[in-house]
């Protein structure tokens, strides 16, 4: 299923690629390094491979074994991109060695512990679109315009599923008893990928319920959505497009607990100033679920509940520091801009371009 964007505009016909020219990402760490400790930090640059196969390099030059080495996030194969990884500093004048032209150390410190998955803020990017010609930059700009002040759905983005798009297909497989994955990485993957796969079906779904809640009347709005005609009425009062739903379960933005939502007209206020968000499931066990009304939308994906932990994830990010720039002569639009972690500027572009 095709996810739902949540502006109105039509596609915008740019070009895009992801390379290491038109598309860097830099790791922003979740703390400062001590500066003391056995573990090595080093900032690498690499371009035009995954962390798993620079890691496997690493490993293989200074001998210390891949699980070993520890790092933060999976960065972007199709681009330039700047990260963090801690290593035993035994191995420090074996890593100093490495002479790699896809690879370069820029920096080392020292730290107390390992880094681990998730020690991070977020990371920075960079994004060139080429052959952009004025009408469309103007588009370009009134579009990020709304992205500034509503930011965007937090899709998994096409990365998640694999080059056939069919890793979720697998995951189940795996949770069904019918397949066996030996490889514990790729078992990983292929789960967390189905997971993925039901969170962007019930995103979707709620923007198009969010949609038709905006573009219809409240009469027409209830027969098609099912929804009271007195709860449509609520909804369409509040300033944001994505409407919060009695029983929704939200979080403090950009970290904090999780709660019921109960003062819908409170709570999507707050929302509406990035106080809080609403939160999708990740299907599983030992999870909170949604209540009421908005239990209905998520029970649509739990026909099937794995003997998995099941977690919340954000279902709206807010796309921070962002600038562009328009280089008219050469047909360049430039964009550089903050995403928390766990977030895609995929999907960023995704929202801005309206194309797949």
């Amino acid at each position: 299923m095709e996810n739902q964007y949540y502006l109105n505009h039509s596609s915008i016909e740019v070009y895009f690629k992801q390379s290491v020219d038109d598309f860097c990402v830099t790791e922003v760490p979740l703390y400062e390094f001590s500066g003391e400790g056995e573990h090595l930090i080093a900032t690498v640059r690499k371009k035009d491979m995954s962390t798993w196969d620079m890691v496997e390099i690493i490993s293989s030059a200074t001998g210390c074994k891949s699980r070993d080495i520890g790092y933060a996030g999976l960065k972007d194969k199709n681009a330039m991109t700047v990260q963090c990884i801690s290593i035993h500093k035994s191995y420090e004048e074996k890593l100093k060695l490495l002479n790699h032209p896809n690879i370069k150390i820029l920096n080392t410190t020292y730290h107390n512990n390992k880094i681990k998955i998730g020690h991070l803020k977020g990371n920075k990017f960079f994004v060139r679109f080429k052959k952009v010609y004025p009408n469309d930059a103007f588009k370009i700009k009134n579009v990020i315009g709304h992205i500034k002040e509503f930011g965007i759905p937090n899709y998994f983005g096409f990365q998640r599923f694999g080059i056939e798009q069919n890793n979720y297909k697998l995951g189940l497989e795996i949770l069904q008893g019918v397949r066996k994955e030996r490889n514990m990485k790729l078992k990983q993957m292929y789960i967390n990928a189905y997971q993925s796969h039901l969170f962007n079906e019930w995103l979707s779904k709620r923007i198009e319920v969010s949609k038709m809640i905006d573009s219809f009347t409240p009469s027409e709005a209830s027969i098609i959505t099912g929804i009271d005609i007195s709860v449509v009425k609520e909804l369409k009062t509040q300033p944001h497009p994505f409407k919060i739903l009695d029983g929704e379960l939200m979080s403090h933005y950009p970290y904090g607990k999780i709660f019921i939502a109960d003062d819908l007209k409170s709570e999507s206020d707050k929302f509406f100033i990035r106080d809080r968000v609403p939160t999708g499931l990740l299907i599983g066990q030992k999870v909170k679920l949604s209540e009421r009304l908005a239990s209905v939308y998520e029970q649509k994906i739990m026909d099937f509940i794995p003997n998995i932990d099941g977690a919340r994830r954000f279902a709206w990010i807010f796309v921070e520091d962002m600038e562009v720039v328009y280089k008219e002569d050469k047909k360049w639009f430039e964009m550089n801009f903050f995403l928390p972690k766990g977030s895609y500027a995929t999907e960023v572009i995704r929202e801005i371009l309206h194309q797949n």
